[in-house]
């Protein structure tokens, strides 16, 4: 099993421990809470995440064969969304990064359960995350 598929595993599990869509909402709110907050001079606009009607920033920084993500949100869900993207991917290779599938938002059900501009926004994320990859 790779780094990533243990931690959508374990994601996975988590999500699963809520019977109803509120309260996977609310721990996807508790996630963006844990986020670190991004230091003030990283929230630029080059950092923005275009696309999504919250502001979101997202940096990468390699270190190593490895790349590491920081992200924020002015918006509570729209963190939490950020949150597990860096949840998931920060620290991994670029190789592993590239081969991810993000299988485990289907799994989730995050899909059907967005709003059509939050979704939207969730892929410009997603998006951006690749591009900050492919750039390292």
């Amino acid at each position: 099993m790779s780094e990533l598929e243990r931690r959508e595993a374990e994601l996975l599990a988590e999500f699963e421990l809520f019977d109803d869509w509120q309260d996977r909402y609310r721990y996807l709110i508790e996630l963006g809470e844990k986020l670190p907050p991004l230091p003030p001079e990283y929230k630029t606009e080059q950092n923005k995440v275009k696309g999504c009607q919250s502001q979101v920033w997202l940096v990468a920084r390699r270190e190593g064969d490895r790349i590491f993500f920081a992200a924020d949100s002015d918006s509570a869900i729209t963190r939490g969304l950020i949150a597990l993207l860096v949840r998931l991917f920060s620290g991994l290779t670029v190789d592993e990064i590239t081969a991810g599938n993000l299988s485990v938002l289907e799994k989730l059900g995050l899909a059907k359960h967005l709003s059509p501009s939050r979704a939207n926004g969730f892929a410009a994320m997603v998006q951006t995350l690749r591009k900050l990859t492919a750039a390292a």
